[in-house]
């Protein structure tokens, strides 16, 4: 039985600059990792420690993988150091992943915010394998400015990816030479056209944005159970035993991290 406390040895084979302050690291873990979108891994950083992050790359690829992480402290400060060639630990997968089976065929709305886009890259690149298993796919990404909006690269392919698919993007803020539209990313959920009765929506991004995206939802027509949180935050062990990662009874790392909001709407200060 493998150990689950003991990170498998991963090679960083290439970093990529996404934005000023994000970065991706392509990973070539010494055997294939298996996960589903939406589960997480403990990244270990040889003399720094280990911090939780969601993969970003497509789950159908177990031999290698990419995890797209913003510097925010001790740990992302050391990754964001690192060059290719450097040594680092994967523990994981933890946590149930997105519900892709209630997915299909439904619409599917996937709202973004910041580096946010990062676990839900993983769900596009899942979503996007097969596209007619589901009505439709509506992808809604904003970030402050454009210099913080992230896999810019990407958005033509994913626009263009099937008949039933339809990205939109925002920044908060006007900017010069920006031509798309201006606001926060709760004003591209104004007028959706979506089926409401036959969808379910998966967001991710800051708890403040998750909390007004939410809102929004409510007020256009979603029920509780048709929303989803990626709710990751004070996630330590990764099997429910340290117990910092509770919202109510549950433990996001055990029954998360992407939790229905019917399930912890009556969870006080549930958005932190």
């Amino acid at each position: 039985m493998k150990n689950p406390y003991y990170p498998i040895e991963t090679l960083v084979e290439d970093i990529i600059t996404e934005t000023p302050t994000i970065k991706t690291f392509c990973l070539a873990p010494s055997r294939p990792i298996k996960f589903k979108a939406g589960q997480f891994m403990q990244l270990t950083v040889p003399g720094y420690g280990e911090a939780p992050f969601t993969p970003s790359s497509s789950p159908s690829i177990a031999e290698k993988m990419e995890i797209t992480i913003l510097r925010t402290g001790k740990i992302t400060d050391a990754l964001h150091a690192l060059k290719p060639g450097a040594e680092v630990g994967l523990r994981g997968p933890f946590g149930k992943g997105y519900p892709m089976d209630a997915m299909e065929g439904k619409e599917v709305l996937v709202v973004g915010g910041g580096v946010g886009l990062a676990p839900l890259r993983s769900l596009i690149y899942a979503l996007l394998e097969n596209p007619k298993k589901y009505k439709r796919v509506s992808i809604k990404y904003g970030a402050r400015v454009p210099e913080e909006l992230c896999f810019r690269r990407l958005y033509h392919g994913w626009e263009k990816a099937a008949p039933n698919v339809d990205f939109r993007v925002t920044i908060d803020v006007p900017a010069p030479n920006w031509t798309e539209h201006v606001g926060l990313v709760t004003t591209l959920l104004d007028g959706l056209d979506l089926d409401l009765e036959n969808s379910l929506s998966v967001s991710c991004g800051p708890e403040i944005m998750l909390k007004f995206v939410t809102l929004k939802l409510l007020e256009v027509g979603y029920k509780p159970p048709q929303i989803y949180l990626s709710m990751n935050r004070k996630m330590s062990c990764g099997m429910g035993k340290c117990g910092r990662c509770n919202v109510g009874h549950y433990y996001l790392c055990v029954d998360g991290p992407d939790m229905c909001y019917d399930k912890i709407k009556h969870v006080p200060n549930v958005f932190g």
